[in-house]
């Protein structure tokens, strides 16, 4: 049987005139819900909108969906004289603090985090992927955390942030990580372990609710799935859905494991922050750390290394030539970071950065 996955992106609204977010997310949703329904949302700040898809087992149908909700958006923000792009952070515009969407929600949240909402205008791409429970959820976890580094440089398309380049692929990831309960998941040897953890947490005041366990791998608060967070948004559909399949294909080959009573490697919170912040830094177009050996290796030989380690699953679920072209592809390419590098570098202008992402969220 094949596992069913679902997914949400997250989108930036621009004005295509001054090419700086802009907070009118609401009239972008209004528009969009007509033909989208539930499968648009607003998200944390007015900056955002999330598209959904149902669960499917297709990857192919998957992709379908998935670009028939980046058409509608698109065309919903037009109608508003708008546009939207698939970025992991804004490239220009006045973003900090951060507008905040409407509700009792997000005002318990800003009483609670302050500070760490001012940059919260950031998109990924979340994959839920289905499993038997919530404990195979925390054990698939352990197997996903030294694969996360090599998602996060496989996913990279945050470079500039508000005008000037940050110097690292992914600053969504940095900007992200300060946050109490983010980043890769610890090491939980028992599901009771797990549990104590969230207790503590909670105990401490870092978390409002379950929803707010901002792990990269985590057990979802409402649906029986293990939900894998660690990507930018890419800004290519199909990059999205090479990593749809790799993240799929690792959650597989992790309960496979797990059947087998391999709760998966104990590595330390320690190097695994390490390799984030080098696979944040770098991205594709350098090193990164393997942490099981402690060693670097190139990015894309990490890229390979994952590939075979799901190979059997991929193709199990019959996607292996899709994501092995795609795979193939990026990493040729390069990342939606190194795009964003080139077209500034042909102009010397973060405007036609935007302009790129405008045309390509949706190409």
């Amino acid at each position: 049987m094949i596992s069913l996955v679902g997914i949400e992106e997250e989108y930036l609204v621009v004005d295509p005139q001054t090419r700086h977010v802009v907070p009118r997310a609401a009239e972008v949703l209004a528009a969009a819900t007509a033909v989208l329904g539930e499968d648009v949302a607003h998200e944390i700040t007015r900056f955002q909108v999330e598209a959904r898809t149902p669960p499917s087992a297709d990857l192919n149908e998957l992709g379908g969906r998935l670009r028939a909700a980046r058409k509608e958006v698109a065309c919903a923000a037009r109608s508003c004289g708008l546009a939207v792009v698939a970025s992991g952070i804004p490239v220009l515009g006045d973003v900090v603090p951060a507008p905040l969407s409407e509700g009792p929600r997000y005002e318990q949240g800003r009483d609670l985090y302050r500070a760490l909402q001012d940059e919260i205008s950031i998109c990924a791409l979340h994959v839920h992927v289905d499993v038997p429970d919530p404990e195979h959820a925390v054990y698939v976890g352990n197997h996903l955390r030294p694969w996360l580094p090599t998602l996060i440089a496989l996913a990279a398309n945050s470079p500039f942030f508000v005008g000037r380049d940050t110097g690292y692929a992914s600053w969504r990831v940095i900007s992200w990580g300060r946050w109490p309960v983010s980043g890769a998941p610890p090491y939980f040897p028992s599901f009771a372990d797990y549990e104590l953890a969230l207790s503590a947490l909670s105990e401490s005041g870092a978390l409002m609710d379950p929803g707010t366990v901002f792990w990269d791998a985590r057990p979802s608060p409402r649906l029986p799935t293990v939900e894998v967070r660690v990507a930018d948004v890419p800004l290519d559909v199909n990059d999205s859905l090479t990593i749809i399949g790799l993240i799929r294909g690792l959650v597989v080959t992790a309960l496979a494991d797990v059947a087998r009573g391999d709760l998966g490697p104990p590595v330390s919170s320690e190097v695994m922050r390490a390799a984030y912040w080098r696979a944040a830094r770098d991205g594709l177009a350098g090193d990164s750390l393997d942490v099981r050996a402690g060693t670097l290796v190139p990015a894309r030989l990490m890229a390979a290394r994952l590939f075979d380690h799901v190979r059997q699953a991929v193709g199990d679920a019959g996607d292996l030539p899709f994501v092995a072209a795609g795979l193939d592809r990026l990493t040729r390419r390069g990342s939606g970071a190194e795009r964003q590098r080139r077209v500034h570098a042909r102009g010397n202008a973060l405007t036609d950065v935007v302009d790129d992402l405008i045309e390509a969220t949706v190409a």
